[in-house]
């Protein structure tokens, strides 16, 4: 089809058309949206004008400014990078690892078990047998902490010394707990 028929046929199409046809929905809110949406992406263009090296024209197009904003992101990232590995090789707090930690943790579930003895020493306990359980808890953390001493940073061996000394604290306070509490 040439331009000439097509702009005749597009005519008479549109001569063809209802004038009073309403449109199925009302259509302002739409256009309110657009309208309100180019004017906030206008704004958005205001506000970063000189902080992305971005200038927009009045006639709508943008053009590069002189760059002094790349070069201050360049200079941001830069720095940015320079405090990440300063911070990085700086030496942190020491971590306590192998036969150290396993002291610790010793040391710590000791005094732990023994705050528990103290506070629960005048109280009866529920069951006869609770301290021959202790032992045989105890016995199982001196087993665990000998295999520590082959290989004392092996998680699954450490992550068991702390099950045991867990057992150990909540046998403690099962044992003691006030009868009314009891299920």
């Amino acid at each position: 089809m040439r331009k000439q028929d097509f702009e005749q046929t597009l005519q008479d199409k549109l001569a063809e058309l209802d004038a009073q046809k309403q449109p199925e929905r009302d259509l302002w809110p739409g256009i309110e949206l657009a309208l309100v949406k180019q004017q906030d992406d206008e704004n958005n263009v205001r506000i970063l004008n000189g902080r992305d090296g971005h200038i927009k024209q009045s006639d709508g197009h943008i053009k590069q400014s002189d760059g002094i904003g790349r070069w201050a992101l360049l200079a941001a990232g830069i720095v940015m990078v320079a405090l990440l590995s300063w911070k990085g090789l700086m030496p942190s707090e020491p971590m306590i690892t192998g036969n150290d930690l396993v002291a610790a943790l010793s040391a710590q579930h000791a005094e732990q078990k023994s705050a528990l003895l103290v506070q629960y020493e005048g109280q009866t306990a529920l069951t006869k047998n609770w301290q021959q359980q202790l032992v045989e808890l105890d016995s199982a953390a001196q087993a665990i902490k000998k295999a520590l001493e082959n290989e004392p940073n092996n998680m699954a061996l450490l992550k068991m010394l702390q099950s045991v000394h867990q057992q150990q604290i909540n046998l403690i306070e099962r044992v003691h707990s006030p009868k009314w509490s009891q299920i």
